[in-house]
């Protein structure tokens, strides 16, 4: 798969089959994510996978509970607040929402569960790449995946849950859920262009061009 075309069409897919993801994808997926770049290459991460059905189920609850503190928090305007249009944001998260609303009520099928934790991350500086790494990686598989941090709520029931040794440092970083989408891949569209959100040697300089269309597009069939 071309680069461009994973950067491009990698979106989030919170509507999944729920066909497993086969052991040698699942490796091909997280030997491609930390080959992520990482600060002195300390590589203080850790990936843990959870598709045990009974598993799955533990967090189903507590997933639910954490995605309504984060709407009621939204609600009260405490997140997700847009500095620009604010009629086009709220139109995107009700569908944002009614995706969110299939997730929650199907998580228990959700194929694959990716617990990503790390010790002293400096703001994500050192993880992120290597989540990003992975829905690329799974993106070039086929797998569908979403981030999620609405567990954040309850980090500590999460870290019970699986054991996690947190004297030691290590604290949740995000979920990620993985599996084959019901949706379908393409272009974002709700971006506003590169000039729009870019400015040059100093805050509000102009860029200097003009980007008024996607400088990728699929290839015409």
């Amino acid at each position: 798969m071309d680069v461009y075309e994973a950067l491009y069409t990698t979106r989030m897919m919170r509507r999944m089959r729920k066909d497993p993801i086969p052991m040698e994808t699942q490796c091909r997926i997280l030997d491609a994510a930390i080959r992520a770049p990482n600060g002195g290459n300390a590589q203080r991460w850790h990936f843990l996978v959870v598709d045990d059905p009974g598993r799955k189920r533990e967090f189903a609850e507590p997933y639910r509970r954490c995605r309504e503190k984060e709407y009621a928090d939204i609600a009260r305007g405490a997140l997700a607040q847009t500095i620009h249009d604010p009629e086009e944001h709220a139109a995107t998260l009700r569908r944002i929402r009614a995706s969110g609303d299939h997730f929650t009520e199907h998580f228990a099928d959700i194929p694959l569960l990716l617990f990503v934790f790390s010790i002293d991350d400096h703001g994500g500086a050192n993880i992120y790449p290597a989540i990003w790494s992975t829905l690329l990686a799974a993106r070039a598989e086929g797998v569908g995946g979403v981030i999620t941090t609405v567990l954040r709520y309850e980090e500590e029931t999460v870290h019970k849950l699986l054991g996690v040794p947190t004297e030691d440092g290590w604290r949740m970083n995000v979920m990620l859920a993985l599996g084959y989408p019901l949706g379908r891949w393409g272009v974002a569209a709700n971006r506003r262009p590169v000039h729009e959100v870019a400015s040059r040697n100093t805050w509000g300089g102009d860029f200097g061009a003009t980007v008024p269309e996607p400088l990728w597009a699929p290839p015409a069939e």
